[in-house]
């Protein structure tokens, strides 16, 4: 009898279709789904295309948390629209200043043993209570709203063997860039991380938050941690203790790759600019001066991130010319933090106070100045999506970053001349339930509210049988979703409008590449890029708008999995290079071809890519599912479920 573990039990428990065989396509049923505003304006749109009147989920919620800044109409004309939506069909919302979506969706609906899909990429962080959590497109989200299954590649699970407990001033966020530097960004590329071992004991729920949040960061399908007595403790703290469940490995549970971390041997790590994969230990790069330290985000979200920070400051002032940047991450724990006078402590010592939500982390606000440090405890450092062209942003654990602004240049905090502060979780806490609104029992009465910047999605037609158009962009390795879609207060307010969005496609790398796109006047075009090209946030807009100005196909050695499925929802071709070696042959402008694709992409796996100036042939792979030729053969999902309607 095979003995399983907490990642092979759940997708049993929920496996629709397919085979668990790794890198064979599977559906699961999905209990529970998540949406943000940057997102879920696409999500709301396409699920009121479907014509369905409820959702059909156990549970699906909206959180308002990227678009927090109101300089026009455009973001709270958006945040009305979610809630009419929301009430419409069946969806619980979340309002702006209420906190960050992963957070509170663990505090108030995260449940052992269930899925989530999600259209931020970092939903696997609910995997810390034990759930299959994903992050998607939104248009797979949209379905699993309507009660379609999750599609997905199964999986590899690695088995992360965790022994030992974590040192002083070292903590959970310095445990998942030590797996950052051992993986790098496209180590985790169809696998789950799952962690199992004696050293979980000393990891908080909200610890292991922090962990499978930037599991993401690796390119993992998602990460799981069993739920176990924590768990329960966590559950029972948000007067929640009846939705906790057991759910833990068989002894001797078998995983595809074994792992093992000793937490006492993890130091004080950090990422350097400009990926979440460039890691080393802070002692190799201190004393660089600091202009920036910021404190909160998904990636570090409990109460104790910002508890032991404002212990660190206590009796103490920031340094003069830091900006000392807290953001809290959920209103429940700004509660708690000025209930326990840790707040108060904060401000006192010279740190600037945000509201509960993602800020900086995406670029809205407290961009740092040019060509100066910035030590954030955020997920991402991808080149300008803090909001500053010349960025350098490094990420660290609230320790580290809290000794740069003690000091005012980077600091390995062991060196401080204090004693680790001692910090327990409080057993009573203040529950805040009162901002999140119901949805309406009957959500024919209630009407969606449309702002003008609300635009129907456009739509696609059919791929033809054979195309051909010029390389429009060339570009190298881990291309990121910022790079191809910027974030930003000047861009992320246009997400509910592809036509104006589409103007800042490429704008990081290209500046004049939607001016070349209208150029071409409708005739299509290509892309080819190297390895793990779409890498980072899911937003869909990363295919959509380039879509909308003609992209018919990208060539690269690889991909991140969610930006190649939405590819793929949206009628583009992603490709492979058989032989890595080609994308060298391939210029900038040269005409590339793909003669009689539909037939090619329905019959076999390879396809011939024909490079007309160099007169050259190259053989690529596409591993798409008969499903996802459907889609493409249709134009985009979207237009394959009307016609199915």
């Amino acid at each position: 009898m095979t003995r399983q573990n907490v990642t092979h039990k759940l997708i049993e428990s929920h496996l629709l279709s397919g085979r668990m065989v790794p890198g064979e396509e599977i559906g699961l049923a999905i209990d529970q789904t998540l949406t943000q505003d940057a997102t879920g304006t696409l999500v709301m749109l396409e699920f009121e295309a479907m014509q369905i009147d409820r959702v059909q989920t156990e549970l699906s919620a909206q959180y308002v948390d990227h678009n927090l800044i109101q300089e026009d109409f455009k973001n709270p004309d958006d945040h009305l629209f979610l809630q009419s939506a929301c009430r419409k069909f069946g969806v619980w919302f979340s309002p702006a200043g209420n906190g960050v979506s992963h957070p509170v969706h663990q505090e108030r609906f995260g449940i052992p043993g269930k899925t989530l899909v999600g259209s931020d990429s970092h939903t696997p962080a609910a995997g810390a209570l034990g759930m299959f959590a994903t992050g998607a497109g939104g248009l797979e989200v949209a379905l699993a709203m309507a009660g379609k299954p999750l599609y997905l590649k199964m999986p590899e699970v690695v088995g992360v063997e965790l022994t030992g407990e974590l040192p002083d001033w070292v903590s959970a966020k310095d445990v998942v860039l030590e797996m950052l530097r051992r993986f790098g960004v496209k180590g985790g590329a169809g696998k789950v991380f799952e962690y199992y071992g004696p050293g979980l004991e000393s990891l908080s729920a909200m610890d292991r938050h922090v962990i499978a949040n930037m599991g993401t960061e690796m390119g993992a399908t998602t990460s799981v941690f069993p739920s176990d007595g924590e768990v329960k403790r966590f559950l029972e703290r948000q007067e929640r203790g009846d939705d906790w469940r057991e759910l833990l490995p068989d002894e001797g549970a078998e995983y595809d790759e074994h792992v093992s971390l000793d937490l006492s041997r993890v130091e004080p790590m950090i990422a350097l600019p400009s990926s979440p994969g460039n890691v080393k230990k802070v002692r190799e790069v201190e004393g660089e001066e600091v202009y920036q330290a910021y404190v909160g985000s998904s990636a570090n979200p409990g109460f104790r991130d910002f508890a032991v920070p404002a212990m660190m400051v206590e009796g103490r002032h920031i340094r003069p010319g830091v900006s000392f940047d807290i953001n809290p991450t959920s209103r429940q724990i700004l509660e708690n933090l000025t209930i326990e006078s840790y707040l108060s402590r904060l401000i006192h010592a010279g740190a600037r106070l945000h509201q509960a939500g993602c800020n900086g982390c995406i670029g809205m606000g407290q961009a740092p100045a040019t060509d100066r440090n910035s030590l954030r405890t955020v997920p991402r450092n991808f080149p300008g999506r803090s909001g500053t062209t010349e960025d350098r942003v490094f990420l660290c654990s609230p320790e580290t970053a809290t000794a740069a602004a003690l000091t005012g240049k980077i600091t390995d905090p062991r060196d401080l001349e204090m004693s680790y502060p001692t910090f327990r979780e409080p057993e009573k806490i203040v529950i805040n339930r009162e901002m999140l609104v119901a949805p309406a029992e009957d959500g024919r009465l209630v009407e969606v509210i449309k702002g003008p910047n609300v635009k129907s999605l456009p739509e696609f037609e059919p791929v033809p049988a054979e195309f051909s158009g010029p390389v429009l962009l060339k570009l190298g390795d881990d291309v990121s979703t910022d790079e191809i879609m910027p974030a930003g207060a000047e861009v992320l307010p246009l997400r509910s409008n592809i036509p104006a969005i589409a103007e800042y496609v490429f704008h990081a790398v290209d500046k004049k590449f939607t001016q070349r796109a209208k150029e071409l006047d409708g005739d299509g075009f290509f892309i080819v890029a190297g390895r793990n090209y779409g890498q980072g946030s899911s937003r869909e807009h990363a295919a959509i708008a380039p879509r909308y100005l003609g992209l018919r196909a990208v060539c690269a050695i690889s991909y991140g999995r969610i930006h190649w499925q939405n590819l793929a929802n949206f009628g583009v071709v992603p490709l492979t290079f058989a032989n890595p070696d080609d994308l060298d042959s391939i210029d900038q402008d040269d005409e590339l071809a793909l003669d009689d694709i539909v037939s090619a992409l329905e019959s076999d796996e390879e396809v011939t890519l024909h490079n007309r100036t160099k007169e050259e042939h190259y053989t690529m792979h596409h591993g798409l599912s008969k499903r996802q030729v459907d889609m493409i053969r249709n134009g985009s999902l979207i237009q394959l479920v009307r016609e199915e309607a």
